[in-house]
Formats: structure tokens, C-alpha cells, sequence
């Protein structure tokens, strides 16, 4: 159970237009808590993914067992395997039956490095730790979020959103990256110039 409960993201900051969500998320800390120990990472990069009519959002085709937690509530985790190699988490956000959610794509370390740099371990040695959670399958790893979180509650329990009031400076907007369609879309938000940030494409301050 979280030991910051006052902290916690509640319900109704995932229930807004998701672009909203997005941005608001910015500077957030995402925290797992498991057996062999917490770990966590402010949210330095995200993506928004809205509705049926957004061709890269996994709503496009419409519902399936896969995508439920889309159709859902707002405020909890849908956790996918992306190519069979990484599993991508997001935040479902807006209202009950609208598709939509926030990709969670880079974190900056903050509780339980050596517990996540163990996870991540290379041969090359010790990730810089810039590097532990630069990307959306690396944060994941390094976390330890695994399907099992797949609708977990994002509100309650082990793995949450907190607000812990950092402030990480100035954001930017722009095209999502990894996807093939949709990327007209300036639906990428990022700390601009951040160390941590995944991937260096940009657009505007916003």
C-alpha cells in the first residue's frame, strides 16, 4: 500500500481531456512497490493515445479482450506487450467507455536505483543512471512492471502516481515517435532538454 497516500494521484485527475492528463503528468512520480523493494522515477516523457479515430491508439480497430482497460474506468494501469519484447505501461484516462490513455515513455530515477539498476544489468556494466529509465520498455524493466499490473489501480496499492511537488522546468510538444501512423500528431509531451528524455525529436514550447 502506498506510504505517501496523500500524495497519490486520485480518480479525478485521470478523468480530464487526456492532452490535460498528458501534461500534467509532467514532473509526477511513477513508484512500484514490490517485495524486493520500491522503486520509482519522475515522469520526464509521455504520449498521448485518444480514441477510435486516432490510428495509432489500440482503440483504432475497436474494442477486444486485449484493449478493455482502454474502455475503462480512468485512473488505472493498461500494460501491454509491445512486439513480444517490452511491456509499454499507461495511464487510462477521461471517462468510462472513452478510449484513451497516456504512454508513459521515460522516467528519472529517484527511490530504489540499485534495485533498478540490477534489474537492467548489461555486461557492459552499470547503466548511467540518465539511462535506467530512458524509454518506455526500459522503465518498465526497471520497475519491475510486468502484465500482472495489466488494470491494476493506480489510485491504490503497489504501483501509483504520486505528486511530490518537483518541478522539472519547461516541457515541449511533438510528433509521437515508434509508430508508423498517426504521427501528424503532436501528441508527445517532454521536459525539454532533459537527460532522460527517450528520443530527441521536438516541436514547439506549448
Amino acid at each position: 500500500m502506498p506510504t505517501r497516500g496523500t500524495d497519490v494521484l486520485p480518480r479525478a485527475f485521470y478523468a480530464r481531456p487526456t492532452l490535460e492528463v498528458a501534461r500534467d503528468l509532467i514532473g509526477k512520480v511513477l513508484v512500484h512497490r514490490a517485495p524486493e523493494g520500491e522503486a520509482s522515477g519522475m515522469i520526464v516523457e509521455v504520449e498521448a493515445y485518444i480514441g477510435e479515430d486516432d490510428p495509432a491508439c489500440h482503440a483504432a480497430s475497436g474494442p477486444t479482450p486485449r484493449n478493455a482497460p482502454l474502455y475503462g474506468p480512468p485512473g488505472f494501469a493498461y500494460v501491454y506487450l509491445n512486439y513480444g519484447l517490452h511491456y509499454l505501461v499507461n495511464a487510462v484516462t477521461e471517462g468510462d467507455g472513452m478510449p484513451a490513455a497516456v504512454l508513459i515513455r521515460a522516467l528519472a530515477p529517484l527511490d530504489g536505483l540499485p534495485l533498478m539498476r540490477g534489474r537492467r544489468h548489461r555486461p557492459g556494466g552499470p547503466l548511467r543512471t540518465e539511462a535506467v529509465c530512458r524509454g518506455p520498455g526500459c522503465l518498465t524493466r526497471a520497475l519491475g512492471v510486468t502484465l500482472a499490473h495489466n488494470r491494476a489501480d493506480l489510485t491504490t496499492g503497489v504501483l501509483t502516481i504520486e505528486d511530490r511537488g518537483l518541478r522539472p522546468g519547461p516541457v515541449v510538444w511533438g510528433p509521437r515517435v515508434g509508430i508508423r501512423v498517426g504521427t501528424d500528431r503532436a501528441w508527445r509531451c517532454h521536459v525539454d532538454g532533459h537527460a532522460s528524455v527517450s528520443a530527441a525529436r521536438r516541436g514547439p514550447p506549448r
